[in-house]
């Protein structure tokens, strides 16, 4: 459990660290993990695609159309546990 809260934590940070990095945040300090980037402004539906872009080759995961949610997408927290499920899923040969 601990090891997957220090993972989810540093997830949390990268992808911080990216929309910092990438979209216009006034003040990063004070973007809560639960904001919702979306209802901010901070990201747009062209956003999320930069977001799922940097999600695929960051955390070497395929995002599926299926999960275009907004759970999994609209917040940091949000992306981070998404990040973390997928990663955890087995591998399968295809």
């Amino acid at each position: 459990m601990m090891r997957e809260t220090a993972a989810l934590g540093a997830c949390r940070d990268q992808v911080r660290a990216f929309l910092a990095a990438n979209f216009y945040v006034g003040d990063v300090a004070a973007l809560r993990d639960d904001t919702s980037l979306i209802d901010k402004g901070i990201i747009d539906s062209t956003g999320v695609l930069e977001v799922v872009g940097f999600i695929e080759q960051t955390f070497g995961i395929a995002v599926d159309d299926s999960e275009l949610l907004p759970e999994n997408l609209d917040t940091i927290q949000g992306i981070a546990a998404y990040v973390i499920r997928k990663q955890a899923e087995p591998v399968t040969a295809g």
